[in-house]
């Protein structure tokens, strides 16, 4: 044999291994790992250090797997208050007690105004407190109280004359003289609040990508649960609950809510997957970002994916201390407004 048909040959040989990597690395793209035919039961809870999480076992079942259905995570939130510092504030005086009955019969069927929502408190003519209408209850006075702003912007003033225009109508039923404030003043409020809100705004997200195989639904959630994630109340969300009765979860984790409504869930592919945190809305006490970054990574190391941004830029475990120095100012600039993040009034404005 030539140097010549020995070369030829060599080549032959390197093409044909180059073909069976490369259909072994697209057999491998193309598998989805599935729920295990029997889960072993979730492990206790264990936080990695940002710089070495713990690993998380991974579990690549047969396609006939049964899917995982997370617990639902409960849904009750807890009651939204009038507060002046972010609510326009109408009262409404009485003559005489009303009952409680008679007001939420005549509450208004929508009790929003444009984007803005607004709440109408009667005070308990036992016990002296504001609350919302009650059956049985007595009120010798009620309020009205409209949100400035949200994340749908400040309240103009089409938004404003709508809610005096259904507060009229209630206070008309019941009797009532209402007097609404300023509608110029009540304006600049909001887009002070609004403009405040704008550059204390934050929700982090990190997005957890496979590196090779995709994963189905129920893989996503069976090792979700080993970290404390429940079903939310969305196809493709997931949630993680805080300690507080009634509180927005501390963590959600989100995917494509198609895969999750598929026929058959265990056929859908998933490559990517969100876990994410709204700063406002989560209270300090609940260490919400050191769970972001805990959680974020022991995912990422048990289901093999890598970490990006939400601009898509690869993620660096460093990037974490940087982040959480901005989160410290912004944490201190809320609560010097009495907006501290996680509580009622920073929740109602950052919505």
């Amino acid at each position: 044999m030539t140097t010549f048909q020995i070369a030829l040959a060599l080549v032959g040989v390197l093409v044909l291994a180059g073909v069976v990597v490369h259909g072994a690395w697209q057999a491998r793209r193309s598998e989805i790992k599935r729920v295990a035919d029997e889960p072993a039961a979730p492990p206790a809870a264990q936080e990695p250090s940002f710089d070495a999480p713990a690993a998380s076992e991974r579990a690549d079942g047969a396609a006939s797997a049964p899917r995982i259905e997370p617990t639902l995570m409960p849904q009750r939130r807890a009651s939204a208050r009038v507060d002046a510092l972010i609510d326009a504030i109408a009262t409404l005086t009485l003559d005489s007690p009303a009952s409680g009955d008679t007001a939420i019969a005549h509450l208004p069927p929508s009790r929003r105004a444009g984007s803005k929502p607004f709440l109408i408190e009667g005070l308990n003519a036992e016990t002296g407190e504001w609350e919302a209408p009650v059956a049985g209850q007595r009120y010798g006075e009620f309020q009205a109280g409209l949100l400035l702003a949200n994340r749908g912007g400040a309240l103009n003033e089409i938004e404003y004359s709508e809610f005096v225009q259904k507060v009229q109508a209630f206070a008309d039923v019941l009797g009532a003289l209402p007097d609404f404030p300023d509608m110029l003043d009540v304006v600049g409020r909001a887009r002070e609040l609004d403009a405040f809100a704008g550059q204390h705004d934050a929700q982090l997200a990190l997005r957890l990508v496979s590196r090779g195989a995709a994963w189905s639904p129920g893989y996503v959630q069976q090792h979700a649960a080993r970290h404390g994630f429940v079903a939310g109340g969305l196809a493709g969300r997931l949630a993680l609950p805080g300690r507080e009765e009634g509180a927005p979860p501390v963590l959600s984790l989100q995917f494509d809510a198609q895969a999750a409504l598929a026929d058959d869930p265990n056929q859908s592919a998933l490559r990517e997957i969100t876990l994410a945190f709204d700063v406002p809305q989560s209270a300090a006490a609940e260490t919400p970002f050191a769970t972001w970054c805990s959680r974020g990574q022991a995912l990422a190391q048990a289901l093999d994916a890598a970490l990006y941004d939400d601009s898509g830029q690869p993620f660096q475990a460093s990037a974490f201390a940087a982040i959480e120095q901005e989160l410290e100012r912004l944490y201190t600039a809320l609560a010097e407004r009495d907006l501290a993040a996680g509580s009622g009034a920073a929740r109602r404005l950052f919505s």
